[in-house]
């Protein structure tokens, strides 16, 4: 299916991200640069959808009311349609991301309203001309909003719309178990892992291994390798690498969200798996050259 528009269910985050050049010292100060940035893994595809080129790009998630306005501002400026629901009873998400002098980031997380999305929030009317709806993995961490992702996913697939899922943290796939996060996200047609994350799911150390096996159970799943590109595969085996382009990394945060994002608007937009993964890898290796996960104003559409 081409055309129509893209709808993601995901977290929406208000990401503090401190970059120090020297490792951290502890019990004393350690030196940064500290910026307060829109973020979340949801959110930050979304926008990079938007820059990709996708038309019309939706995003669906729960905010607290402390930061509500400020975050579906900073969404419609990057040309997201924000289908945020307010929470007057949970903060706003918020990360903390630690990045060292090689660009590589370690994440301190409060999901606050973020996992609270819940089955009443969600409508399969959502779905009205939606050509393609993704799921961030966050969703699949907690009970509410684990439940709200699997009837978004059922009703997806009701409605013939093909859905993906980016399973977000190896971390937080290891304290819910494989088993749990693969039963809910059956009926997915592709799943978009990292590296560490396809081992998670798989117990399988080489990301080839992890990824022919993933897909055995999805349709189509895309291992990203950060600087080292993609994999793709179908039907049980790899059947394609795809390059990065060589960047100088500043910070890696949000970059299979870029990677996400980019590869959602390219299948949107008629392309086949290798060539969405081409653009995939080009946009996370845009993303690394800046601070944050969002992307710079401004569309480019694919490359």
């Amino acid at each position: 299916m081409t055309g129509g528009a893209l709808l993601v269910v995901g977290d929406v985050v208000t990401d503090v991200v401190a970059r120090h050049r020297t490792p951290l010292a502890p019990a004393t100060d350690t030196a940064a640069e500290i910026r307060t940035l829109p973020g979340g893994a949801g959110a930050n595809a979304a926008c990079w959808a938007v820059r990709s080129g996708c038309d019309e790009v939706r995003l669906l998630g729960r905010v607290g009311t402390d930061a509500a306005d400020w975050h579906e501002r900073a969404l419609r400026r990057a040309g997201v349609r924000p289908l945020l629901v307010p929470d007057a009873d949970a903060a706003t998400a918020t990360v903390i991301a630690l990045v060292d002098g090689s660009a590589e980031r370690t994440f301190l997380t409060d999901s606050g309203a973020a996992l609270r999305l819940s089955p009443a929030d969600w409508s399969a009317g959502l779905l009205d001309g939606v050509a393609r709806l993704h799921l961030s993995g966050y969703l699949f961490f907690a009970a509410p909003s684990r439940e709200t992702a699997c009837r978004a996913l059922r009703d997806a697939r009701e409605a013939g719309v093909p859905v993906s899922v980016d399973p977000a943290s190896a971390g937080f796939l290891a304290e819910l178990g494989a088993n749990r996060f693969l039963a809910a996200a059956e009926g997915a047609e592709t799943l978009l892992p990292n590296a560490d994350e396809a081992r998670s799911l798989t117990g399988r150390d080489e990301p080839e291994s992890a990824a022919a096996e993933l897909s055995r159970r999805f349709p189509l799943v895309v291992v990203t390798l950060g600087a080292a590109g993609a994999l793709v595969a179908e039907g049980g085996a790899v059947t394609a690498r795809v390059a990065a382009p060589p960047v100088r990394p500043v910070d890696s945060t949000g970059a299979g969200d870029a990677f996400t994002g980019a590869f959602l608007a390219a299948r949107l937009a008629g392309a086949d798996p290798v060539r969405a993964a081409a653009e995939g890898c080009r946009a996370g290796a845009e993303a690394v050259t800046t601070v944050g996960g969002r992307p710079p104003a401004g569309p480019t559409g694919p490359a």
